[in-house]
């Protein structure tokens, strides 16, 4: 297995996994939480697909990893007491997404990737970010896929403590990031696959079950027993290794991407070789439909 690589791709922190076999090979860009893993190379560790032949490109989010403010995040926690919206969530994700086109072409620049379209993946606030270049953009995307993610805004607000005060403007930024009605958008760029945890906060959990069944055909669930919102240990920032509930969200999103992507699993001994789609969860199978 190759090492990571890490750098920059204009201006934006990444942490790339590369495939086995050398040679171009297709892309995969995520985008972390900011709960634990709240890194790119704290989610490489958590979710590195280590069975896909191509490359997984984990970007940092705005003020995270080594874009932190004097290497913490007390600088965050200001920005979200100030204004849990418009100080916080909103301009993150606006940030993240914008950035991303000149992030993009300098990864192909750096990276011996293919020109074909891309897998996105985001885990909570990041999933808002793989969600809004699902529907918001027209870079080409072959499949998407979002863990625990912030699909609805105003339920991402909610988890913060007191009431928050809606304005014009804050009202017109909470409703840019309903991934919910922008379903039609999203079903029609690529299928997506929606892992959520079971123990996730309830109003997130219940926004998974409602853009699934907004998708249609065009998305697949994947319910995680066991699962709270966290997809490691904290304080999430360095690397750590893979928990058990993570490695069977790995499993799931290796075998969905094997499948859009067009990835033909990685070969191993004849004594140990299993393809991902055996390490899905066969009791459960990888996709419940409809309410889990």
């Amino acid at each position: 297995m190759h090492s990571p690589i890490t750098g920059t791709a204009a201006g934006v922190p990444f942490t790339a996994l590369p495939p086995a076999d050398d040679g171009p090979a297709p892309l995969i860009v995520t985008w972390h939480m900011l709960d634990a893993p709240r890194s790119n190379a704290a989610f490489a560790a958590a979710l590195p697909m280590n069975d896909l032949p191509a490359w997984r490109v984990h970007l940092g989010m705005p003020m995270c990893g080594a874009r932190m403010v004097d290497g913490s995040t007390d600088a965050i926690v200001e920005l979200f007491r100030k204004d849990a919206l418009m100080s916080f969530l909103y301009p993150f994700v606006r940030q993240a997404t914008e950035e991303f086109p000149a992030a993009l072409a300098s990864i192909r620049a750096q990276l011996p990737v293919d020109d074909g379209p891309i897998g996105v993946l985001g885990g909570s606030l990041g999933g808002a970010v793989a969600l809004r270049i699902l529907a918001d953009t027209e870079i080409p995307v072959a499949a998407g896929a979002v863990v625990n993610a912030a699909i609805r805004m105003r339920s991402v607000v909610g988890l913060f403590p007191g009431d928050y005060r809606y304005d014009a403007e804050s009202e017109k930024a909470v409703d840019s990031l309903d991934f919910v009605a922008k379903a039609g958008a999203i079903a029609g760029r690529a299928p997506l696959l929606v892992v959520s945890g079971e123990l996730d906060h309830p109003a997130l959990r219940a926004d998974a079950l409602h853009l699934v069944d907004a998708l249609g055909e065009r998305s697949e669930l994947l319910s995680i027993p066991g699962l709270a919102h966290p997809l490691a240990d904290e304080p999430g920032i360095e690397p750590a290794p893979q928990l058990p509930l993570a490695r069977e969200v790995d499993a799931g999103l290796t075998t969905w991407f094997q499948r859009h992507l067009g990835c033909r699993p990685r070969r191993r001994p004849a004594s140990s070789r299993r393809s991902a789609v055996s390490c899905a969860h066969t009791s459960r199978g990888l996709s419940h439909r409809g309410r889990a």
